[in-house]
């Protein structure tokens, strides 16, 4: 009988002692997942730690919950959604043209735009066309589409995005990568902002895929006058702040972002992605330097060094006199190349 008992003991404290050290392996796990979401708790894996912890989020679709919880950003985020057999047909029958991306990447790698044309006089012929790096491949019906599309993901997740039809340079749409920074004496700062026009022949404007960079203010100074302009950069500097600022909260350990934004034929601005480690290259090919001396500044300051290897991204030839900030006014321009 004692023995009994005894053996009745030692099972209960063995017990106990899985008990408590399962106890503490969850406060561990949750003291690490510091990092939250509005209401959720981040995993882990979102993050791709670089220099200072935290640093990174790779994850898009995170990102852009955080910043779709915020009724002010959410105005200028094109509909998102996880890609889809369903969501993607969805979206381009309201749409008629998105973008899909891997919703962990870079430099544009693995995007595709996607459209739906409608063709003949009674509008009943259809195809779905899309478009991968250079190539361009056109299908009769949307099932065939989406298991070409779904072999070109390569069993990445992917999203889905309302497709924004960019302002153009020369026939060639742009986009604009604002960066933010945290700044030596606290808060946030725009501290550059340039414009990336896509190669002749991509649907990508990334410098590293043969994009050229040219001066934010000289390319909108042919779709807006000086004072409609001088106001957008503005209005595109407190959204890039708000940004930073939004998704600070949920990751702390970030310190720079990289705004990626859209303008519209209204010139309405649009966030198409947020880097949390942006690559500052472009602002090495613009001849005022201003911009980018102020970046390294502010990046010294919280213990971050850039390299500047621009291999594959171009600079825009520019009038005579212009600079990184306003294109010269047409009086001074003397003709010259």
């Amino acid at each position: 009988m004692r023995r009994k008992l005894r053996k009745i003991r030692k099972i209960r404290k063995i017990r106990k002692i899985r008990k408590i050290r399962k106890i503490r392996k969850i406060r561990k796990i949750r003291k690490i997942r510091k990092i939250r979401k509005p209401g959720k708790r981040l995993k882990r894996t979102n993050i791709v730690l670089s220099g200072k912890r935290g640093s990174r989020i790779s994850d898009k679709w995170a990102k852009t919950k955080v910043l779709r919880a915020n009724p002010m950003l959410r105005r200028h985020i094109p509909l998102t959604k996880r890609m889809t057999k369903v969501s993607l047909r969805t979206m381009l029958l309201k749409f008629g043209m998105v973008y899909i991306k891997p919703n962990r990447g870079s430099q544009g790698h693995g995007v595709m735009k996607v459209e739906r044309i409608i063709a003949g006089k009674t509008g009943r012929k259809k195809s779905f066309v899309y478009q991968l790096d250079e190539k361009r491949s056109d299908f009769s019906n949307y099932e065939s589409a989406y298991r070409s599309i779904l072999r070109d993901t390569k069993g990445k997740p992917y999203l889905v995005q309302k497709g924004i039809h960019l302002i153009k340079h020369s026939g060639r749409p742009f986009d604009t990568r604002l960066v933010v920074q945290r700044a030596p004496h606290g808060g946030w700062e725009a501290t550059g902002t340039i414009s990336r026009v896509a190669h002749p022949r991509k649907i990508v404007t990334n410098g590293s895929q043969g994009g050229t960079i040219y001066p934010t203010a000289f390319l909108l100074g042919s779709h807006a006058n000086t004072a409609k302009r001088i106001a957008l950069m503005k209005k595109m500097d407190s959204i890039g702040v708000k940004t930073a600022k939004r998704l600070r909260q949920a990751y702390p350990g970030i310190m720079e972002i990289g705004v990626d934004f859209a303008l519209d034929s209204k010139l309405k601005p649009w966030i198409l992605e947020v880097n949390t480690h942006p690559d500052h290259c472009p602002f090495a090919l613009l001849s005022d330097q201003s911009m980018l001396r102020k970046i390294i500044r502010y990046g010294k300051a919280y213990g971050r060094t850039y390299r500047m290897n621009c291999l594959k991204a171009k600079q825009g030839l520019l009038p005579e006199r212009s600079t990184g900030r306003l294109p010269a006014p047409p009086h001074m321009r003397t003709g010259k190349r």
